[in-house]
Order: structure tokens, then sequence, then C-alpha cells
């Protein structure tokens, strides 16, 4: 099986589906990174994404536009964050059973309302025409660049708006007064209050933030990646997501290496699925192997650091 497999790690096609399988990935980790890092844990990314991809293919068919479904989603995500803080911050109901209650509306809720309003059952494949589906782009110039441009052109539009958002992510945190008044929520919110910063609008603003990704991550899993929406459609990535914020340490840049480990993962999973006797429980478990594997790696590195860190303190103690 490795013999048949090595030959097309390195092969332009794969490399393009990993960047292809990642794009939704990341969306996700960066919204819960942005969430996490205001001191809210946003467990509800799975059912986020299930729902935004529903109304933004069910508002793109009726709108026969693709930019109109896209944003339909990113509202729809923002609309479901801002209810998950109303009643994590105003009623006081746990924010991890909001979330629970959000996935669990994604999963069996979305299939009710697909009925609803379509009289379909499962999913909108009758729907789909080249109208609602989120349209590739091929760079002039890197189009042109052999093996390169094969790899990094040619994809969805909301692709290259996945990894350009990892920059912008570091901007928001590190360079802007809201990224610092984020942080500072989520690292100390007594403090964060005590010099006049609203710690509820903070939560607030970086729920929404993490709604609007999440709404873009469910896009273009309906309008782009399944070309129409159906049940079970995000198929654990909102929980993947919140493994790849955690092995990327918190950090955009991390977030994207660890998401691109997961899309490595997924694609593997494709690939070896066309292998002629490999059981399909063994393929199905290969991305949900690499996040335990991934979590461990994480779990052991952040002891070994508190663990230095435990030492150097008893050091200076010991020199004082």
């Amino acid at each position: 099986m490795i013999k048949e497999i090595l030959p097309t790690l390195f092969r332009a096609d794969f490399l393009f589906s990993i960047l292809r399988i990642t794009a939704p990935i990341l969306f996700a980790t960066l919204a819960a990174l942005i969430a996490q890092k205001a001191g809210v844990t946003n467990i509800g990314l799975e059912g986020i994404m299930m729902i935004s991809a529903l109304f933004g293919t069910l508002s793109a068919y009726w709108a026969q536009s693709w930019f109109v479904g896209v944003l339909c989603a990113l509202f729809i995500g923002i609309l479901i964050a801002l209810m998950m803080a109303f009643f994590s911050l105003n009623l006081k109901t746990n924010i991890i059973l909001t979330g629970i209650a959000v996935n669990m509306l994604g999963a069996g809720g979305t299939v009710f309302l697909l009925y609803l309003f379509t009289g379909m059952r499962g999913n909108t494949a009758s729907l789909s025409s080249p109208n609602i589906l989120i349209p590739t782009v091929n760079i002039p110039l890197l189009k042109s660049i052999p093996f390169i441009g094969q790899i990094l052109s040619g994809h969805a539009v909301l692709t290259y708006i996945a990894f350009f958002l990892v920059y912008m992510t570091w901007v928001l945190l590190y360079k802007t007064p809201l990224g610092l008044n984020i942080r500072a929520v989520g690292e100390d919110p007594n403090a964060a209050q005590s010099v006049g910063v609203s710690v509820n609008k903070i939560k607030y603003i970086a729920l929404a933030l993490s709604g609007a990704l999440s709404g873009l991550g469910g896009a273009f899993m309906s309008m782009y990646y399944s070309q129409s929406w159906n049940a079970n459609m995000v198929a654990g990535r909102g929980f993947i997501a919140l493994a790849a914020e955690a092995m990327g340490r918190g950090e955009p840049v991390g977030a994207m290496w660890s998401s691109l480990l997961f899309g490595l993962a997924q694609a593997l999973r494709t690939k070896v699925s066309g292998i002629q006797g490999v059981s399909s429980y063994l393929v199905s478990s290969i991305p949900y192997v690499v996040t335990i594997l991934g979590l461990f790696i994480y779990a052991a590195s952040t002891y070994r650091r508190v663990k230095k860190k435990k030492v150097e303190k008893e050091k200076e103690k010991i020199t004082k």
C-alpha cells in the first residue's frame, strides 16, 4: 500500500487537493482562534457551518448568485454566533451547552428546514447550477509556472480568501486596539474591565467574527466543495478545527500549519480509499487518528514547556 501511495504524494494534483480540502478547516480554525483569544470556547462551529451552508445554498439558488449566497452564509454565521453570545453572556447559559445545542440544530434542524423551504429530503443536488457555485480563479502569471502553477492556481475564490485571512487575523489581534482588547479580555477579564474595557462587548465582537468565519467555511462546503448541501456534509470539520487551533498554539500562522496537516490527512484518506483491498473503516479513521496524535504531541510539548518554566522559577527562588 505504501509503495502505491508514495509516488502520488508529490504530484501537483494531490498537493492542489490539500489546499482545497484545507480551506474550510482553516476558516473554522481561525473562527475558533478568535473566540478563544477572547476567552470563549466556540464549540458550536460544526452547527454554524451546517446552518450557514444550507442558507447560503438556498439564497444563492433563489437569487441565482453565488455572491449573494456567500453573503447570506456569512450573515447567518454572525446571527447564530450572536445568539450564542446572548444566551451565554446575558442569560448566563453555559457556553459549552449552548454550542452543543447549536450543533444539534445543525445536524437535525437543517434537514427539517430544508424540507420546510423546498420539500426536499437530505440534499439540494437538484438545485445546483453554475450560477450558485463559487467560481475558480486562474492567476495569469502564476498558472504559467510549471508545477507551482498547477498547485496554486485554479482554486475557488474563498480558498485564497481563507489563506489571506490568516494574515488579516494576525493584523487584527496584534496590530489593532480591538485585537489588544480581545487578548486582554481572554487573558484576564477583571483586569481588562478595571481599565474600562467592556468584557461582554468584546466577547460579542469576538463571537461575531467567529461566526462570520464559520459562515464562510459553510459556504465553501456547500457552494464549492460538495457543490450542494447535504446532511452531515461538514463531517466533523468544526471539531477538527478546535484541535487545529490548540495544535497551532492559538496563533494564526500555527493554526494555518495545523489546518494544512488535517487537510493532508483528509486528502490522504481520499487517496487511500481508491486502493483495492484497503478497509473502508481504516480509511475513514485517518483524519481522526491524526487529530488524536496531533493533540497528544501538543499536550506533550505543553507539559514540557510548563515543567521547564516551573524548574526555572525554582532556580530563581534558590538563587535569590
